[in-house]
C-alpha cells in the first residue's frame, strides 16, 4: 500500500533520567529512514523538529524534575499541525512524547483509537505516585484520563479508553503499576506471555479488536521494548527484550493488518549507541511496518 509520510521530529529527552534522546531524530535521519521509505514506494517528506516552549509548572511530589519544559512539550506536540490525510512518524526523543502524540491522534479521527504499546515498561505512573521524577513514565496515566495532570499539563486534546491499549513486552512493572493496569483494565502480553505463546497470539487477537472497532492505530514503541544485546541505544534496558524476529514479525503482522494510522519512535538514544547500529535498527523495522519483507532483504557483509 502506498503510503504518504510526514516524519516529525520530537527532541524531547527531559522526561527520561540520561540525557541523549534529543539526538534521537537526527539519528534515524542519518541511518536513512527517509530513504529506506522513498524505496519502498512511500511518498515521504520529513517536516523537521519541533521546538517546545516550557509552561510554569510546579508539582508538590519532590522527585519530579524538568516539568514545566515536559508541560511545553506535551502542549506543543498536541498543538502542531499534523495533515489529515497523511501518515505521521513521530522521531523521538522519550517516551513523554506519547503523552502529546496520542491525544493529538485521538482528537485527529472520528474513529475509536487503539494504541499499541511496545515496550518493557508500562509508563502508567502519575505525578504524585513516581518515585524517579522520571516524566517519561506517566504518558499512560494522562493519555487514558486516568490521573488529571492539570494544571501542570495542558488538558489533553482527547483521551484513549484504557480497553483500547495493548501492551506487549512488558517486563519491569512495579508494585504500583500492576495495580493500576489491572483497575485500569489494559490489555497486557508480557515477556514471560510471549516465551510461552510467541508474540503472534496477543498481536494478533488485538488486531482482531481494532478491526472489529473500525478502530484507528496509533503504535508507540519504545526501543527497550527489543533485547538490549541488539538495540543498545536506550537509557532504560532491562534483559530478556523481543528478538530480531520477534520484532520483526511484529512489524510484519501490522503491516498485513492495514490498520496502523501513526507511529511513535520512542528512546532512541545514541550517545548510548554502537556505531549506529539501533538506528539501523529501527530504520529497517519501521521499513517491515511499510512493507519491506523477509525476500527484499540484502545478505549482510560481516567487515
Amino acid at each position: 500500500m502506498h503510503r504518504q509520510i510526514d516524519l516529525i521530529g520530537v527532541p524531547v529527552q527531559c522526561g527520561a533520567g540520561r540525557r541523549g534522546c534529543v539526538m534521537g531524530p537526527d539519528a534515524l535521519r542519518t541511518a536513512g529512514l527517509d530513504r529506506a521509505l522513498t524505496a519502498l514506494g512511500h511518498d515521504v517528506r520529513d517536516l523537521g523538529n519541533l521546538a517546545a516552549r516550557p509552561r510554569d509548572a510546579i508539582h508538590r511530589n519532590p522527585a519530579i524534575h524538568d516539568l514545566s519544559e515536559a508541560a511545553g512539550w506535551v502542549d506543543t506536540i498536541q498543538r502542531a499541525e499534523i495533515a489529515p490525510d497523511r501518515f505521521p512518524i513521530f522521531l523521538g526523543g522519550d517516551h513523554l512524547m506519547a503523552a502529546g502524540t496520542v491525544p493529538a491522534m485521538a482528537a485527529r479521527t472520528d474513529r475509536p483509537l487503539f494504541v499499541l504499546w511496545l515496550d518493557a515498561h508500562s509508563d502508567i505512573h502519575t505525578l504524585d505516585s513516581s518515585e524517579s521524577g522520571n516524566l517519561h513514565g506517566t504518558p499512560i496515566s494522562y493519555v487514558t484520563g486516568r490521573a488529571d495532570f492539570t494544571p501542570h499539563f495542558p488538558a489533553p486534546a482527547a483521551t484513549v479508553d484504557p480497553k483500547n491499549v495493548c501492551m506487549i513486552g512488558l517486563r519491569s512493572v512495579d508494585g504500583y503499576e500492576k495495580q493500576a493496569l489491572a483497575e485500569a483494565g489494559i490489555d497486557t502480553a508480557d515477556m514471560r506471555h510471549i516465551d510461552e505463546h510467541g508474540i503472534a497470539a496477543p498481536l494478533r487477537a488485538f488486531l482482531d479488536r481494532v478491526r472489529d472497532a473500525d478502530g484507528a492505530l496509533h503504535v508507540s514503541f519504545d526501543v527497550d521494548f527489543l533485547d538490549p544485546a541488539i538495540a543498545p541505544a536506550v537509557g532504560t534496558t532491562v534483559p530478556g527484550g523481543a528478538t530480531f524476529r520477534e520484532a520483526h514479525l511484529a512489524m510484519e503482522l501490522l503491516a498485513e493488518s492495514g490498520l496502523v494510522t501513526s507511529l511513535d519512535l520512542a528512546e532512541l538514544n545514541p550517545f548510548l549507541d554502537d556505531r549506529g547500529r539501533t538506528a539501523t535498527l529501527l530504520v529497517d523495522l519501521v521499513s517491515s511496518l511499510f512493507g519491506k519483507t523477509v525476500l527484499d532483504r540484502p545478505t549482510r557483509s560481516r567487515l
